[in-house]
C-alpha cells in the first residue's frame, strides 16, 4: 500500500542513495524547484548519494551544462545517467546500423558526439537509411503526431528499426505539456514497426546508473538502499518497481490534472483510483518533491 509522506526527510534515512528524476521533480525544464533543491542538499549534507536519472535524450555533458544554466548547483547531486547516454551507447555498438535518418530537433545533435568526438555514425535522408534516431519531435512546440504519419509509415515499410532516445510520452515546460519521442515510438510500434528503448522503465538505463553510482559509493549499494524519485507512473515508478527499488511517486508532475491536492496533500481517493489503473503501488507519494 502506499504511503503518503510530507518530506522526504521523513523516509530519506532508511536509504543510502536516490535515484531523482528531473523535468517534473527537480525542475519544470526552465526554473528548478526550490523545495527539491532544499531537499537533495540536505540528503546529501548527511551522507547519501544522488544520481540523476533522467529520461533526456541527450548525454550526460549537455545534461550537466543545462543544469548549470538553470541555476542548479552541482553540489547536490553526484552523478547523472541520462537515456542519451544509454541510447548513445547502443547506438554506437550499431544497433540501427551506421546511416541513420535523425528523428528529432537540431537541438539534440550534441546526441551524435561524445567526449571523444563526433559518433561513427552518418546521419543521412530516410531513404538512404540504415535505421532511425529518434530523440524527439522536430519541433514539438508546433507539430502534432499526425504530422508525423508519413515519415513513419514510410520508416516501417522500409523495415527499419527506430532506437528511441527518450521513452518519455509527455514532458510539461514551464506550463505547457509537449510531446516527446516516447509519443513518436508507440506511433512507430503501432504502425507495425520495432522501437528500441533504453530509458526509464526499460533496464539498459538502470545498468548504467548502478555502474555509475558505485563509481561515486566507492561500492556496490544494494537494491534496497536505493530510493527512486519521480513523476513519471510509466518511467519512473514502473522502472523502479521492475528492478525492485523503493519509489516515490509526485504526483503534483504528470498526474496532477488527476490527482488534486488540499494543502500540500494529494487527494487520497484520487491517488488510489490513479496507482490502481495503472496496476503499479509506488512505496510513498508526495504531491511535490521537499
Amino acid at each position: 500500500m502506499t504511503r503518503l509522506i510530507n518530506n522526504l526527510a521523513e523516509v530519506a534515512h532508511s536509504y543510502d542513495a536516490l535515484f531523482v528524476d528531473l523535468w517534473g521533480c527537480l525542475h519544470n525544464g526552465i526554473t528548478p524547484f526550490d523545495e527539491a533543491v532544499d531537499a537533495l542538499q540536505a540528503y546529501k549534507a548527511q551522507g547519501g548519494k544522488v544520481l540523476l536519472l533522467t529520461n533526456s535524450p541527450k548525454p550526460k555533458s549537455v545534461v550537466v551544462a543545462k543544469l548549470d544554466q538553470m541555476g542548479v548547483s552541482r553540489e547536490i547531486y553526484d552523478e547523472i545517467a541520462s537515456s542519451g547516454d544509454a541510447a548513445q551507447i547502443a547506438m554506437t555498438s550499431g544497433v540501427v546500423g551506421r546511416k541513420v535518418f535523425h528523428l528529432g530537433p537540431e537541438r539534440d545533435l550534441g546526441f551524435f558526439t561524445d567526449e571523444n568526438g563526433p559518433i561513427d555514425v552518418e546521419r543521412v535522408p530516410l531513404d538512404m537509411a540504415e535505421g532511425i534516431v529518434c530523440t524527439g519531435l522536430f519541433d514539438d512546440a508546433r507539430d502534432s503526431l499526425e504530422d508525423y504519419r508519413l515519415t513513419i509509415l514510410d520508416g516501417v515499410n522500409r523495415g527499419l528499426k527506430l532506437l528511441c532516445a527518450n521513452p518519455d510520452v509527455l514532458v510539461d515546460v514551464g506550463d505547457k505539456r509537449l510531446y516527446c519521442a516516447g509519443a513518436l515510438a508507440e506511433a512507430y510500434t503501432a504502425a507495425g514497426g520495432t522501437s528500441l528503448y533504453y530509458g526509464k522503465p526499460h533496464s539498459p538505463i538502470y545498468e548504467l546508473a548502478y555502474t555509475r553510482l558505485s563509481a561515486v559509493a566507492g561500492r556496490r549499494i544494494d537494491h534496497d538502499r536505493i530510493l527512486c524519485i519521480g513523476d513519471g507512473i510509466n518511467t519512473d515508478i514502473r522502472g523502479g518497481v521492475a528492478e525492485d527499488l523503493d519509489t516515490i511517486f509526485i504526483t503534483g508532475g504528470l498526474a496532477a490534472t488527476e490527482i488534486s491536492e488540499t494543502a500540500g496533500i494529494p487527494n487520497e481517493r484520487e491517488l488510489a483510483n490513479y496507482i490502481a489503473s495503472h496496476e503499479l503501488s509506488p512505496t510513498f507519494a508526495i504531491s511535490r518533491l521537499r
